[in-house]
């Protein structure tokens, strides 16, 4: 299968944790995640309160950066936020991150996504592949 694109995305988290702050963590989340990404952040934000702001804002960091490198990868395809779902790794099964693209409109054939994502503290780092089907 061809590589149609690739994509990076590097991400400064406090500049993420000043907008969460002016603007909170529930209204950003809701304008960038997937139905599927809402559910695991809602339980997140239970477990965690507004007390963890560093890890609620790595949460949304780590799906922030993974979907503009996806953005990057897919163009002249323009996904939307939340047609993009990023999953981590499951340490309790190993099952590794995915990426999976669900456009609401046909754009022609489906696309297969590979994602990489690093952080360390104040950096979130993403990479995304894109291959034709």
């Amino acid at each position: 299968m061809p590589i149609i694109g690739i994509g990076v995305d590097i991400l400064h988290l406090p500049r993420l944790i000043s907008l969460l702050s002016r603007r909170g963590s529930k209204a950003f989340a809701t304008r960038i995640l997937s139905s599927q990404e809402i559910r695991t952040f809602q339980v997140l934000a239970e477990q965690y309160g507004e007390d963890e702001t560093e890890r609620i804002a790595q949460f949304l960091g780590v799906r922030w950066a993974v979907k503009e490198a996806a953005y990057k990868a897919l163009y002249p395809i323009r996904p939307t936020w939340k047609e993009v779902t990023y999953t981590s790794f499951n340490g309790a099964t190993g099952v590794k991150p995915t990426l999976v693209y669900r456009p609401v409109r046909d754009v022609g054939p489906a696309n297969q996504l590979h994602v990489s994502v690093s952080h360390d503290r104040d950096y979130v780092y993403a990479q995304v592949i894109a291959e034709s089907a």
